[in-house]
């Protein structure tokens, strides 16, 4: 089980209070610096969503848009269950593992990228004791969703 500080719970829940999920998980997908450009091969796992050939079309792309928000909706799960991420993502983990079969690395791939986005959002407000929560926060989630993988 994870130790949360006080510090930490209010930062992380104070980071997704102030960040607008249409536009930060969006961009975390297909801004021309994150994920699905600057690790194309993740795309494999999108390809129902469409034209996905270069960072324009990605950017554009209504179904990567639509994937970033419940990405960021997922993880208001994780804030609203920070004493229990594991058993909240138990369902979550499975779904990736066993039907999806995305590799559990591109986890910490989608965290990095976020991780970028968000400083981007908050701008001077994202210090270094609030990147370290945010890190540990993410850690913990990229972990629950790499529980069902064997």
């Amino acid at each position: 089980m994870v130790e949360w500080t006080d510090f930490e719970r209010a930062t992380i829940q104070n980071i997704f209070s102030k960040i607008d999920y249409d536009v930060v998980g969006p961009a975390a997908l297909t801004r021309s610096d994150m994920c699905l450009v600057v690790y194309p091969w993740t795309q494999r796992y999108f390809a129902k969503f469409g034209n996905l050939y270069n960072a324009d079309a990605i950017s554009a792309n209504p179904n990567v848009k639509a994937h970033g928000k419940t990405v960021l909706c997922g993880l208001e799960r994780a804030v609203k269950n920070l004493d229990n991420i594991k058993a909240e993502y138990t369902e979550l983990s499975v779904l990736h593992s066993e039907k999806l079969q995305v590799d559990p690395d591109n986890f910490l791939l989608l965290a990095d990228c976020l991780t970028v986005v968000i400083a981007a959002q908050l701008g001077e407000d994202f210090t270094a004791d609030v990147h370290a929560a945010f890190q540990k926060f993410l850690a913990v989630v990229v972990s629950a969703l790499r529980k069902q993988y064997h």
